[in-house]
């Protein structure tokens, strides 16, 4: 129903964002990717998704149709919803995806939190030959913050695991070193949760 929304971003964290428009602030479930894309931003266009189910109406965003076009690719696979396609865009970029359903990579599918090997083939057979359809577009989002704790253990947190778990991996992942940004610890944490 909704194809994108413009306005200033008053609260930008890896999980979601709320964007003003009209007077009315909309929050919007996002990925890594996109929270990469928007940082340091204040106005932005967002592409939208819509979720409607008996309970809520959920809006997900995305910085661009190249990544909404994926995640509605994947929610279209059997056993795959929103959520799980949000983690899947977060653990991986979108080109990273692609690359591994066109090479029917199933190691690199499962590695994401909550997709197992069945449901990794799943997505593989259903999506081979709708792959082609879309535009290839990679980029490479750069993101420098004193807070990249506070934030990645929020996004975890949002995305449903529990608090104590969370902070252990991103305690022990900050000891190893080598973090260079929030998506970069979110994806490793998402690998060790």
């Amino acid at each position: 129903m909704y194809e994108f929304i413009s306005g200033n971003i008053t609260e930008l964290t890896p999980a979601h964002i709320v964007v003003e428009n009209g007077g009315m602030g909309y929050f919007i479930s996002i990925s890594l990717n996109t929270y990469s894309a928007l940082s340091g931003k204040q106005a932005s266009k967002v592409f939208l998704h819509q979720v409607v189910r008996e309970d809520a109406h959920l809006l997900f965003g995305f910085a661009d149709k190249e990544e909404r076009d994926l995640f509605r690719l994947l929610i279209t696979v059997s056993g795959i919803g929103a959520n799980t396609a949000r983690v899947m865009l977060s653990s991986l970029a979108p080109a990273e995806i692609r690359k591994a359903i066109a090479g029917g990579n199933v190691d690199i599918l499962k590695g994401v939190k909550g997709i197992g090997l069945k449901s990794a083939q799943r997505i593989i057979v259903d999506l081979k030959d709708k792959l082609g359809k879309l535009t290839e577009s990679e980029e490479i989002f750069a993101v420098a913050d004193n807070t990249i704790r506070e934030e990645s253990l929020s996004a975890l947190i949002m995305l449903g695991f529990p608090k104590n778990s969370v902070e252990k991996v991103i305690n022990r992942l900050l000891a190893d070193g080598e973090i260079t940004s929030v998506e970069d610890l979110v994806k490793r944490a998402l690998k060790k949760l």
